[in-house]
């Protein structure tokens, strides 16, 4: 069985892209990462996907915060949804290139041929990091940057979602029976979702254009 990393978050996309990993037959090996995010809610809501699909193989990876995020700062306060298409202060400087470095380092040593990663470009909150212009370089560095890669055998990064509405996400989670009721979405971290930051617009948006119910609780 080929082996594949899988970014996992909590949330609603890096979900239904484990769902998806697990539906194409691979051994997967889930990783979170505990970045002194601005709550833990998200770490413990994985740990529950984690268990709720019986997986053994996950690891939580402790990265030291390097700040100025809304999502790494407690100072600075998670803004309501505006529209606005700056990129936002809940944008956590080289995010996915930290995570998706370790990923690759670990995939080199497990041997697993993919990297899942549920980067979205469609409905997002416009970070650099989430396009396909990033990926493709990343994977690009990836391949000149890892002995495997340098051997004709490059670790490929897979991202189902990244062209897709998150209606089409949530569709897709809904078919492969995916635990939605476990994710988190709110960046405020509360015990409900608060419903007006930008993932949680998002996240309602969806929802209301799949013509499904949020099974989370809002406030």
């Amino acid at each position: 069985m080929k082996k594949a990393v899988v970014l996992l978050s909590g949330g609603l996309d890096s979900t239904a892209c484990l769902s998806m990993a697990l539906k194409e037959g691979y051994e997967v090996y889930p990783i979170s990462f505990d970045y002194s995010q601005r709550h833990n809610k998200e770490l413990d809501h994985a740990k529950r996907i984690i268990d709720y699909y019986d997986i053994k193989n996950y690891r939580i990876i402790k990265i030291e915060n390097v700040g100025g995020s809304a999502l790494t700062d407690t100072e600075l306060d998670v803004p309501d949804f505006d529209g606005n298409s700056s990129i936002p202060i809940t944008y956590v400087p080289a995010r996915n290139i930290i995570f998706l470095s370790y990923a690759v380092g670990y995939a080199e040593v497990l041997g697993a041929d993919f990297i899942y990663i549920g980067v979205n470009a469609v409905d997002y909150s416009g970070y650099p990091d989430c396009r396909p212009e990033f990926i493709n370089a990343f994977e690009a560095m990836s391949n000149v940057g890892t002995k495997r890669g340098t051997l004709g055998n490059p670790i490929k990064l897979k991202t189902p979602l990244i062209h897709l509405t998150k209606a089409e996400i949530i569709k897709a989670a809904f078919e492969n029976d995916a635990p939605l009721h476990l994710t988190t979405s709110c960046y405020k971290g509360g015990g409900k979702a608060c419903g007006v930051c930008d993932s949680c617009v998002l996240r309602l948006k969806g929802f209301k254009e799949a013509g499904l119910v949020d099974p989370i609780e809002y406030e």
